[in-house]
């Protein structure tokens, strides 16, 4: 039994097999999956809790995503603060910032980072991070606006430094290693998985993307490829792919509080 801990469910890439995807996914021992429910961003902030509703086995979150922090705005924060108290919802994200591709500006970004963690803390809900080309400025805005809540939250498909790595652990992260971790180039961050607690360790599919070692000719990444990445984190630790199952499910469960989710499967 698995989970994966982030993947993009409501994406155009899965709208004419969705239902099967997730039956694969079943089927490949996967329990659990945590839609991300960023979407194309505001005004629509449900894609992933629509999903959530019609399967038990799938949670949501809620949030703007650093491409879209343009588009955040008052209402939309009123928006993600009333769905906070939706059932499905186990956490807000992604959220925090993306300097490769600056689809929003900077200070926007920001701004919205910032907000979102607010509206998390007053509901004592998780955040999933995002963070590309810009590790030292999330780190710092999460240990100025975040650390020492003792809610607690995931890093986002982990590729970070051993040093940015003890910063999140400093500060109470789950850290979910994606398919990159199966890359052949990734030796570094492989070397980092080795040491992390068994206590913060999460897989993730961020499916579509990333698909893992050796399903890469597959351009579409599926839940059921997070098997793939459970495996080689059991490779690197010296353990057996049924232990990591094991600990990275209880894992998910200690922070976000369970699987009684969903209303139909």
């Amino acid at each position: 039994m698995l989970v994966d801990s982030h993947c993009h469910l409501d994406g155009p890439a899965f709208d004419a097999d969705r239902d099967a995807v997730i039956e694969r996914a079943r089927r490949a021992g996967v329990s659990f999956m945590l839609a991300i429910g960023t979407g194309d961003g505001p005004p629509d902030l449900e894609a992933a809790v629509r999903i959530a509703e019609r399967h038990a086995d799938i949670g949501a979150t809620v949030g703007v995503h650093p491409h879209d922090a343009a588009k955040f705005d008052e209402p939309t924060a009123e928006r993600l603060d009333a769905l906070c108290h939706h059932p499905e919802v186990l956490a807000v994200g992604e959220i925090g910032l993306d300097h490769h591709y600056r689809n929003s500006p900077t200070g926007e970004q920001r701004q919205a980072f910032v907000r979102q963690m607010e509206i998390a803390t007053a509901h004592g809900k998780p955040i999933a991070i995002h963070t590309r080309d810009a590790w030292d400025e999330t780190l710092d805005l999460l240990e100025q606006h975040w650390a020492g809540n003792g809610i607690g939250g995931i890093m986002h498909c982990f590729t970070g430094t051993s040093e940015h790595a003890l910063r999140c652990l400093q500060m109470g992260f789950l850290l979910s290693f994606s398919g990159v971790l199966t890359f052949p180039r990734s030796g570094d961050l492989r070397a980092t998985a080795r040491w992390v607690p068994s206590d913060r360790l999460l897989v993730e599919t961020d499916a579509p993307y990333l698909t893992p070692t050796p399903h890469r000719k597959i351009r579409r990444n599926e839940p059921r490829f997070v098997v793939e990445t459970a495996r080689t984190l059991a490779r690197v630790r010296n353990t057996t792919l049924e232990d990591i199952a094991q600990q990275t499910t209880e894992n998910f469960r200690t922070l976000l509080g369970g699987f009684e989710t969903g209303r139909a499967s």
